[in-house]
């Protein structure tokens, strides 16, 4: 049986994976962590297991067409694209952010969002964007952007922005402020359906997975110590 691959995203998440990965037993080899490295499929210490890195984005795809068994996925990608090849059994506990509509601060500060009718927005969520405008009665004109979203106030694109905010700084440096939350977003591990029937070194793997989110409790603070 070949191995199975764990699609894991590039940039911050990846961070904050890698601990998670190593608690559920899998580390990969040492040319993972090398920065100069322009490897994309990386081995592990387990020779069942194998490790590719690509854009968040598309772990999802990897996942839901079989190229991929497994992933690490924000829940942001996946409401945007909503594979149903894709099963999400565990909440990963990890890149915790929000997606939000941004606006400059001149103009938020004589805005009422309960007053649009219809908006202009820059974003790599249209999906997600017509849809929470739709469910307020609201038409919304999408521009599709893959990054830079906070260039696009300032240099006439679109007035607003639907993007993932963390700490809120990159809005602040560009002149932008929140006016409107659309969801809480995690990264979830994401399995595909089929590999999920077919092969049973998964189901195994889902639940390392879910051991290693799960909150630790005293007993395993004592036994750490």
């Amino acid at each position: 049986m070949p191995p199975l691959v764990i699609a894991v995203p590039k940039g911050r998440i990846l961070s904050e994976a890698l601990p998670l990965l190593a608690r559920a037993g899998i580390r990969p080899e040492a040319s993972f962590s090398d920065e100069n490295s322009r490897a994309l499929r990386f081995a592990t210490d387990d020779p069942a297991i194998a490790l590719i890195r690509v854009r968040a984005f598309d772990v999802a795809t990897f996942v839901a067409h079989g190229a991929a068994q497994l992933g690490i996925v924000g829940s942001d990608v996946l409401a945007e694209f909503d594979y149903s090849e894709l099963y999400a059994p565990v909440d990963l506990g990890i890149g915790h952010c929000r997606l939000s509509i941004a606006e400059p601060v001149e103009m938020a500060a004589a805005d009422d969002p309960r007053g649009w009718s219809h908006v202009r927005v820059a974003t790599k969520y249209p999906h997600l964007t017509h849809a929470h405008f739709a469910r307020r009665g609201v038409q919304a004109e999408c521009v599709k952007l893959n990054g830079a979203m906070e260039l696009a106030p300032t240099l006439g694109l679109a007035p607003r922005i639907v993007d993932l905010v963390s700490s809120g700084r990159t809005l602040k440096e560009n002149g932008l402020v929140e006016v409107e939350r659309i969801m809480e977003v995690t990264s979830r591990l994401v399995v595909n359906r089929a590999a999920m029937k077919t092969r049973p070194d998964v189901v195994p793997l889902v639940e390392a997975f879910r051991r290693a989110a799960a909150p630790a409790t005293p007993s395993d603070a004592a036994v750490a110590a």
